[in-house]
């Protein structure tokens, strides 16, 4: 089940649901044509909920432990911005499986690439890992909380344009050493390190991509 959809619980009907929801039934109801009659009992029933309803982000399914305050931070808005996407939502009794609209701004553009949140990420590790700094980063995410990362969340990781690679590029694999690339293809440590200004030769990471001098 996508956040764009809901499942009925016993005693919902299109009606009780339209009005917990701020929407009117007439609009819930053209997006379920298949329900005749909008005061039946819908339980277990799914209902699609029409995308006119949160038209500047998307729709989110509450899950166990969600709190405005947690959802503003994972999503880079604000409390007050979730409440007012939601009219009809009583912030002090979310329930798991209720739908709600996340507000998001257009973001702004990325000064490098977009990345997502792995397990055990944090400023410092990626900073490290992609030849940046932390306050580069902060500077280029101004809505997130660094000491909040979330697993899934993106974020932006700001680089400058890399030189023109007097070589070929090469995808770290593991075990990779500077050492063993140079034996491998004929070149030097030195000269390695030397195209890649950015990159600490001491936490390569499987996945990142360096330039292979020839």
């Amino acid at each position: 089940m996508d956040n764009n959809s809901y499942v009925a619980k016993k005693g919902e009907s299109l009606y009780l649901i339209a009005r917990s929801r701020g929407l009117e039934v007439r609009q819930l109801a053209q997006a379920n044509p298949d329900i005749q009659n909008v005061f039946d009992d819908l339980e277990n029933q799914a209902i699609v909920f029409p995308e006119a309803i949160c038209p500047n982000g998307f729709l989110y399914t509450i899950q166990a432990g969600d709190t405005f305050f947690s959802l503003a931070q994972r999503f880079n808005t604000t409390v007050a911005a979730i409440q007012q996407a939601n009219p009809a939502a009583d912030p002090n009794n979310l329930r798991i499986g209720q739908v709600i609209c996340i507000p998001q701004a257009a973001p702004p553009v990325c000064p490098g690439f977009l990345y997502t949140i792995q397990p055990g990420d944090t400023y410092f590790l990626l900073a490290q890992r992609f030849g940046t700094t932390v306050a580069a980063i902060q500077q280029a995410n101004p809505g997130v909380n660094p000491n909040n990362l979330q697993i899934g969340q993106v974020i932006c990781i700001p680089q400058a344009a890399p030189p023109a690679c007097p070589g070929f590029l090469y995808t770290i694999q593991a075990g990779d050493t500077y050492f063993l690339l140079a034996q491998r293809f004929g070149t030097t440590v030195a000269a390695i390190q030397q195209v890649n200004p950015g990159v600490n030769p001491n936490n390569l990471q499987i996945g990142q991509v360096i330039c292979i001098p020839t």
